[in-house]
C-alpha cells in the first residue's frame, strides 16, 4: 500500500498545491460505520432513476452490462465492512458555493492521486472500486474518520482488496466513435 500511495503522490495538482491527503481504513469498527453509512445511501441509489439499474441504455449488451453492475454494487453494499482496506482520497477545501473553475481545479488535484492510486494497485495484483455513496453522509463518515469536515472534502471510499474469481479484462464501453469530437462537438 506505502509503494501504491507513494505513486499516487506523483500525480499532478493544479498549481503544485498538494493538498491532498489519504485515510487508510483497516480497522474493523471504522469499516463498519463507513459500511452503514454505504448501505444507507445504497438504499436511496438503488431507488432513483440515476442509479445503473435505471439508466436507459440501448442494447442487449449494455442492458446486461447494467445488471452485472448493479448486481456488483449490490454485493459491495452487502459486504463493504469485510473489505480489508479503505482508501479515502481527500482534498483541502470545501467546494459549495464554488465557481465551475475552482471546482475543476479542485476535484483535477485529488482525482488523479485516486486514479494513480487504484492502477498501482490493480498493477500489484488487488482490486478497487470507485465508490461515492458515502459521500451522501460526508459529514457523518469525517467524524467517524476524524476528517475536519469544514476544512476538508472527501473525494470517494475506495474497497482495497485481492481479486477472487475473474481475471481483470477490458470493460465493454461504448464505440469511441461515439463519444470522440474532433475540432467541434
Amino acid at each position: 500500500m506505502r509503494e501504491c500511495l507513494e505513486l499516487a503522490l506523483q500525480a499532478p495538482t493544479g498549481g503544485n498545491s498538494q493538498t491532498w491527503h489519504f485515510v487508510i481504513v483497516t480497522d474493523p469498527g471504522v469499516r463498519d460505520g463507513l459500511a452503514n453509512c454505504y448501505r444507507r445511501a445504497f438504499a436511496l441509489y438503488i431507488e432513483s432513476d440515476f442509479s445503473a439499474g435505471h439508466l436507459p441504455v440501448e442494447g442487449k449488451e449494455r442492458q446486461d452490462q447494467q445488471q452485472r453492475v448493479m448486481g456488483s454494487a449490490e454485493y459491495l453494499a452487502e459486504h463493504l465492512a469485510e473489505v480489508p482496506m479503505h482508501v479515502i482520497p481527500c482534498i483541502e477545501g470545501r467546494l459549495e458555493g464554488e465557481s465551475s473553475f475552482l471546482q475543476a481545479s479542485i476535484w483535477g488535484s485529488i482525482l488523479p492521486a485516486a486514479w494513480s492510486f487504484m492502477l498501482a494497485a490493480r498493477g500489484r495484483g488487488l482490486g478497487t472500486s470507485w465508490t461515492t455513496l458515502h459521500l451522501m453522509f460526508e459529514e457523518e463518515a469525517a467524524a467517524l474518520l476524524g476528517i475536519p469536515y469544514s476544512e476538508v472534502t472527501q473525494a470517494a471510499l475506495i474497497p482495497v482488496a485481492y481479486t477472487i474469481g475473474d481475471p481483470f479484462k477490458r470493460a465493454t464501453r461504448e464505440p469511441l466513435e461515439r463519444v470522440s469530437h474532433w475540432d467541434r462537438w
